[in-house]
């Protein structure tokens, strides 16, 4: 499994994501900048994630919605605040209600080359203690479950690549 750790951090309000993968840097960052490939492993196997908007720029959006096993929806969305390609790009996050202050205020997806392939980490910062301990258990369950699709989507490209 290329989920290398998921680190809790009370003092800095972050919940930061490692993964570790063998691809190249550039490979791992497509399958974060094309939402078909990210809809493959954005949510977890029981809740799919559909993208319907991703306008990846500063200043863009993403929106998407996962749907449960028995047909509910819950929506979510980004507002990219930074974007470097093939390096990483930062986004404040939304969902139906954007009132609700448990939500996490901001993500930071960071692509790095290593001497195996290339490393994902992600840094959601929240805007309290209270809200990170209502939302990082079923959100570090969610991750747990959706992340490790990932390598499949990666092998299923890089194979594909290597005989064109």
């Amino acid at each position: 499994m290329p989920l290398t750790s998921v680190t809790k951090d009370a003092a800095e309000l972050t919940l930061t994501v490692v993964g570790d993968y063998p691809v190249p840097q550039k490979r791992l960052w497509d399958a974060f900048a094309d939402p078909r490939q990210l809809e493959r492993f954005w949510g977890p196997p029981a809740m799919p994630a559909t993208f319907t908007r991703y306008d990846m720029k500063v200043g863009g959006r993403a929106e998407y919605f996962l749907t449960g096993p028995t047909g509910e929806k819950w929506s979510g969305s980004w507002k990219f605040t930074a974007v470097n390609p093939i390096r990483s790009f930062e986004a404040q996050d939304g969902e139906d209600n954007a009132e609700d202050e448990n939500m996490p205020s901001s993500m930071k997806f960071a692509f790095e080359a290593t001497p195996t392939g290339s490393r994902m980490t992600c840094v959601t910062k929240f805007s309290s203690v209270e809200a990170m301990e209502q939302t990082i258990p079923g959100m570090e369950e969610g991750l747990r479950a959706a992340i490790p699709q990932l390598d499949a989507v990666l092998a299923e490209r890089s194979a594909s690549a290597a005989h064109t």
